[in-house]
């Protein structure tokens, strides 16, 4: 099982809405503190590497090279609890600064 913190970049296997497969995609772990470790379960919002797309609670990453991301990348406002053990690999994590303005928009589009 892989080890993770709040704002680190994970590889995770996502299946398909239609439930017809999976495929392994980038997602950002927005869950901190007690969550993870007593539920063994991970809040995440996923990555698109469609950055001209922009939805309400969605942020783009400005270093997303530091964040061990392969392309320019947004954070969607698509959020989902998964089990640690769906999570592949750890990538890197998103800068304080991308931390901070993901939480903004997260709060705006949750209402918060």
């Amino acid at each position: 099982m892989t080890a993770c913190s709040r704002g680190d970049v994970v590889l995770v296997g996502f299946v398909f809405s239609d439930e017809s497969g999976k495929k392994l995609r980038p997602a950002v772990v927005i869950s901190s503190g007690p969550h993870p470790r007593a539920r063994q379960e991970v809040v995440v919002a996923a990555v698109t590497s469609n950055v001209k797309r922009r939805l309400p609670g969605d942020h783009p990453v400005s270093d997303w090279r530091g964040a061990g991301l392969l392309f320019p990348s947004v954070v969607t406002g698509v959020l989902r609890t998964i089990k640690r053990s769906m999570i592949n690999r750890r990538l890197g994590s998103l800068a304080k600064a991308d931390l901070g303005a993901l939480d903004r928009g997260l709060r705006r589009a949750l209402g918060l």
